[in-house]
């Protein structure tokens, strides 16, 4: 078995590299050709942790597994990051396992990646400000990936805790760009992009604060009862998913499905406006809003990038099972 472990991480894999992973297993998604298993999700009674499974089989590429692991939220004060996780793959041919990969790094890169291609292929064009709703360990990997994808001129941010903003603009600063710490109202009245990635079971951003012509990731919500957004704001937008199955349950669209205003038949998989199997934005004055909820594929995508990597620069460790 093949071990990549996380120290090799962050020299082999890029956001380049990360964003044609989640881009091509989205595409898959939607040519039918790659599924996810249902997520099991847990709170464990210690350390107010959250855990669980992620897994799913690419039939196209072969790549089958399951990325273990939760949110830990006392690990900032250990030195350690509050979201912690292994992705092990197998071999698709006899189940045996194929590798063991260190994956905190590939979620906070996977998950930006999602949100990259959201970007990609639903913002505006001439879209000039970026938005960032939450300022932890994830958001510095958001607002890189985002600034790849727009020719942005400013970032403005906001944070339930202000004293967590000097990441935002220290992260601004590196890529460039000035960053100015606003209202929600004046997020929503100058951006025309918007990533929240909070973990948040109250929404922040509301209907009201957001302007006709804004594309929305929702990056946070990835379990039953958490909410970054207003589920009005839903019922304005277009709405888009990683997978529409987890957009309902555990997703951003749960609320907004729970109260009515928007139908599962409401909700576009992205990967189909990848294949171009259905229209993206439609118009200058749309809403469009991607419900990222992080399906297990594109944990294994990223995962299996590493493992090739890891081998052709003989890196990756080695193991008799």
């Amino acid at each position: 078995m093949i071990i990549v472990p996380e120290r090799e991480i962050a020299g082999l894999i890029s956001a380049e590299d990360s964003f044609e992973a989640v881009e091509a297993v989205f595409g898959a998604m939607a040519r039918g050709d790659a599924y996810n298993f249902p997520v099991i999700r847990e709170a464990i009674g210690h350390a107010d942790a959250l855990y669980g499974f992620k897994s799913g089989f690419d039939r196209a590429g072969l790549v089958l597994g399951l990325k273990s692991g939760g949110y830990w939220p006392g690990n900032a004060d250990k030195g350690l990051t509050n979201h912690q996780s292994t992705v092990v793959l197998f071999d698709a041919d006899t189940g045996q396992p194929h590798a063991l990969v260190g994956g905190n790094l590939l979620t906070a890169l996977r998950t930006a990646a999602a949100s990259a291609v959201s970007i990609r292929h639903l913002a505006r064009a001439d879209a000039r400000v970026l938005g960032m709703i939450g300022a932890g360990h994830q958001s510095a990997f958001q607002m890189r990936a985002a600034v790849r994808q727009r020719d942005f001129d400013k970032v403005v941010g906001w944070n339930l805790h202000p004293e967590m903003l000097p990441r935002l603009a220290e992260t601004a600063e590196e890529l460039g760009l000035p960053f100015e710490a606003v209202s929600l109202e004046e997020l929503g009245a100058q951006a025309d992009v918007i990533v929240t990635i909070t973990s948040s079971f109250a929404p922040s951003l509301l209907a009201a604060h957001v302007r006709p012509g804004t594309h929305i990731a929702c990056m946070g919500t990835d379990t039953k009862g958490k909410q970054e957004v207003e589920a009005a704001l839903l019922a304005r937008a277009r709405v888009f998913a990683d997978e529409i199955a987890q957009s309902v349950s555990i997703g951003e669209a749960q609320h907004a499905v729970a109260e009515g205003l928007i139908a599962e038949s409401d909700i576009t998989e992205i990967g189909k406006v990848i294949i171009g199997a259905a229209p993206g934005r439609q118009s200058a004055e749309e809403i469009t809003l991607f419900d990222g909820t992080g399906v297990g594929l594109q944990d294994l995508a990223v995962a299996a990038r590493a493992v090739e990597l890891a081998q052709a620069r003989g890196v990756a460790q080695q193991v008799e099972m």
